[in-house]
């Protein structure tokens, strides 16, 4: 069982998100959908709150109002076997949203999500000249990631 469960906090349109999530993700299913009652803030049997999972993590997404935003202080990160699914998760998640720079971007939602090669860490240890270029081209991507050029500059070939 999960010890920490993230929940994020949507406007109306909770079910609505997480079932794009679920689609561009391909690995996920809705859980528990727990309903407004009378007298509470939503409309009577509307979604409150709806427990899912995507890619074996749980969350929550709440059905709670304009009150709260999302922002970049908080971020979920998919980490991506190879570039054909960086591009599939990247394309999924941008529609209608946000590139940032870094390998970041936000949602139609306004949920901030970095898309990235799995083996990160294999990037940023070892030869600490490698790393340094890595990190440098990693740092000035602007949107997506391209795997054959943070590899390029990792090896020190990149002509850019």
């Amino acid at each position: 069982m999960q010890k920490i469960v993230t929940n994020l906090w949507f406007d109306n349109n909770a079910e609505e998100a997480i079932e794009h999530y679920i689609s561009v993700l391909g690995d996920g299913k809705v859980l528990n959908v727990v309903t407004y009652g009378a007298d509470q803030m939503g409309e009577e049997g509307t979604a409150m709150a709806v427990e899912f999972e995507l890619m074996g993590q749980r969350f929550v997404g709440i059905n709670g109002g304009p009150m709260f935003t999302f922002s970049e202080a908080i971020s979920l990160e998919v980490r991506c076997a190879d570039q054909a699914e960086i591009d599939r998760v990247w394309d999924g998640l941008v529609e209608g949203g946000l590139e940032q720079p870094c390998g970041w971007l936000k949602d139609k939602y306004g949920l901030s999500w970095q898309v990235g090669p799995e083996n990160l860490s294999d990037y940023t240890t070892g030869d600490p000249a490698a790393v340094a270029r890595f990190m440098a081209k990693m740092l000035s991507t602007n949107g997506k990631f391209n795997l054959a050029e943070l590899q390029a500059a990792y090896d020190g070939t990149d002509v850019s």
